[in-house]
Parts: C-alpha cells; sequence; structure tokens
C-alpha cells in the first residue's frame, strides 16, 4: 500500500482485505436486496402458518423494506452533503474545510480525493500569497533607492555626480536582475525553453565559470564601496575536474545558471574568507557527469533539505553567512532544479562533514543505436 501526500493512502493504489470491499455501496446495495427478500419470505412463511391474511403481511413487509431502505439511503447521502458543504466552500476560496474521512467504502475514496485536493489548493493559495509579497518586497526596495536618488538630483539636494549616478545604476541593477529571475521563472512555468546540448570540455567551461563568477563580485565590490556597504569578495572559489580531459553532453547555457546561480548561493552562506569548491567527475553511468558545489558554512538542517529548492523559500537556512550580503529573491535554486530537470538529471542536498555540499547528477548522450 503506498501513501498519497501527507500520509494519506492512495485510493487507487490498493484495496483493504485482498481487494475485497465488504463495505462498499455495491455490497450494501446487494444487502439491502437480499434482506428485503429475505423479510418478504419469512414474513410469508408465517403468514402461511398463521394463516394470516397476504393484505398484513404485504403492509408489514413493505414497511420494514422502507425501513431498512431509508437507513440505508441516509449512511449514503450523508456524506454527500458533507462533500458538497466543503466543495462549496472551496469554490469560494475557503481551503480549510475537510470532509470526514471516516468510511471505508467509495464515498471513504471520494473523501480522501477531495481532502488531497484540497490540501494542494492550499497550498498553492499560500505559495500564490507568498510569491505576491516577496515579489513587492524585492521590487520596492531597489524602486525606492532609485525614486529617491531621483528626487535628490530634481530637487538640487545633490549634484548629478558620478558617484550620485552610480548609486541609481546599482538600484537599476539590481531591479534588472530580479526581472531578469522572474522571467525564467515565467520560463520555467510556460516550459518555452528548449535545450540546444552539446559536447564541451568540463574544465575549460566550468573555469569560464568561476571567473565570471569573480569578476561579477569584484565588479560589485567596486560599486559599493562609495556607499559603506559591502559584497563578499573574501571567500575564494576553487575548481577540482577530474580526469582534466572530462567532457559533458548538456546544454552549457542552462549549465551555467544552475553552477552560477549555486556559487552565489554557497558564497552568500561561507563564512569570512571561506572557501568554495566545484568539484566534477565521471557519473555511474556512461557519460554521464557529477557535480558538487560545497561551502563551510553552517549546512542546511535535514528536515530543510526539500524545501531549499522551493521558490520563494528565504527561511532561517537561506540567511546569509557572510557581513553585508543580502537573502536574494528565494529562486536560485529553485531555477537551477529546473535546469537539471530539463536535463533530465537529478539535484539535492548531500552528505557532508562540513558545510552544504550540493550534488547534480546529468545523464550522457543518448546512445545511437547501430
Amino acid at each position: 500500500m503506498t501513501d498519497g501526500p501527507a500520509g494519506r493512502r492512495d485510493p487507487g493504489s490498493a484495496q483493504p482485505w485482498g481487494g475485497v470491499r465488504p463495505f462498499s455501496i455495491k455490497t450494501k446495495l446487494g444487502a439491502l436486496v437480499v434482506v428485503s427478500v429475505l423479510i418478504t419470505t419469512g414474513l410469508s412463511v408465517i403468514a402461511v402458518h398463521t394463516k394470516t391474511e397476504l393484505r398484513f403481511i404485504t403492509v408489514f413487509s413493505m414497511i420494514a423494506t422502507l425501513l431498512i431502505t431509508q437507513f440505508v439511503a441516509h449512511s449514503l447521502t450523508a456524506p454527500l452533503d458533507d462533500m458538497n458543504t466543503v466543495a462549496r466552500s472551496i469554490s469560494h476560496g475557503d481551503y480549510t474545510r475537510r470532509v470526514r474521512e471516516n468510511r471505508r467504502d467509495e464515498l471513504g475514496d471520494l473523501a480522501q480525493t477531495i481532502n488531497v485536493m484540497a490540501d494542494e489548493l492550499e497550498a498553492q493559495d499560500l505559495q500564490r500569497k507568498e510569491l505576491v509579497a516577496n515579489v513587492s518586497h524585492e521590487l520596492r526596495t531597489p524602486i525606492a533607492g532609485l525614486r529617491a536618488v531621483l528626487e535628490n538630483i530634481v530637487d538640487g539636494v545633490t549634484e548629478a555626480d558620478p558617484e550620485t549616478m552610480r548609486t541609481a545604476l546599482r538600484q537599476t541593477e539590481r531591479l534588472g536582475r530580479l526581472v531578469e529571475t522572474l522571467l525564467d521563472l515565467s520560463r520555467l512555468d510556460n516550459g518555452v525553453v528548449p535545450l540546444r546540448k552539446r559536447r564541451f570540455e568540463v574544465w575549460p567551461y566550468l573555469s569560464g565559470v568561476l571567473k565570471e563568477a569573480n569578476m561579477l563580485s569584484s565588479a560589485r565590490a567596486g560599486m559599493a564601496s562609495g556607499s559603506g556597504s559591502h559584497t563578499r569578495t573574501d571567500v575564494h572559489l576553487h575548481l577540482d575536474v577530474s580526469p582534466p580531459e572530462l567532457t559533458a553532453h548538456a546544454d552549457p547555457e542552462r549549465i551555467h545558471q544552475v553552477v552560477a546561480n549555486l556559487i552565489d548561493n554557497a558564497v552568500k552562506h561561507s563564512p569570512p574568507h571561506g572557501r568554495v569548491t566545484v568539484r566534477a567527475r565521471r557519473g555511474a553511468q556512461p557519460d554521464s557527469l557529477e557535480l558538487e558545489v560545497l561551502d563551510e558554512g553552517p549546512g542546511i538542517p535535514r528536515t530543510e533539505w526539500r524545501r531549499v529548492f522551493e521558490r520563494f523559500n528565504r527561511g532561517n537556512v537561506n540567511r546569509p553567512h557572510g557581513p553585508g550580503s543580502d537573502g536574494g529573491t528565494g529562486l536560485g535554486l529553485a531555477i537551477a532544479r529546473w535546469a537539471v530537470d530539463l536535463h533530465g538529471g537529478r539535484i539535492g542536498v548531500a552528505e557532508s562533514e562540513r558545510g552544504c555540499r550540493i550534488l547534480i547528477t546529468l545523464p550522457g548522450a543518448p546512445s545511437v543505436p547501430s
């Protein structure tokens, strides 16, 4: 027997008592017919032995059958009324109502299905509200900063000198990064991003990704120095590829997205003067690739291993470890998982003696039949 969401039994996965449903609606209706026939037959036998008129036996038989039918009908219609009430509440946006699951028949299976549906709708509604709240927060900060800079220039409080314009440029770039991330999220949902796989050498490719990450950190640090803010330039990035001639068959642009997001996340969680390692190895399957990104930060609790890849998840595990870092949008790991899923690979948090270790497995090129 398999379990559905939230530990619920999947109604269609198995049936109790080896496939026999002694409490099913069909069984109850069949029992109703059998009991009615037995009552009628019994009363007829009594009438023959006691010489009672047939009309009295008929009346008694009809009354007994109606009472039993009413009892069975009530047991069937009462849960349907309950389900109708819950379904009406769900249609009005109230996802807190649930149907009682105290039956072992088809109506019990239907109640479980309705409750699972309500759980999923409630989770999606919560995710939608969190999406609006997080996006509003992320957009408000750079827009407010940019507006303040421009208002000061217009009011003559400050001059449009290079330093002031660099401050406005920082806010604009931050806003642009958020919009680009949201566009990636939109492409993710619509499934409009095709894969353009090709074979490439892993060492020079990853080396370029790490150099780009270093250059981006240095550029951000230079722009932030004038405003007194900080960015992470103290973290050392290390590349470990074995064997050096290792190759991969994947979409370089999507893998760049994965590695860049994982490096950015690892740097944020690294302690001062920490180290982030990107490791590449051959996978267990022919032509497959295993990538690891390791940091020396506080790590991720096992209970959060699955949640860290959810959209806009910025809980305690996402709190930056280094000075002056922000927590980002909470979309980096979700986009990384999406890109890996496009390749048919796997991504997850793995065991590590220190810090956090993200393990990615990418399948190789499909074999061509001879």
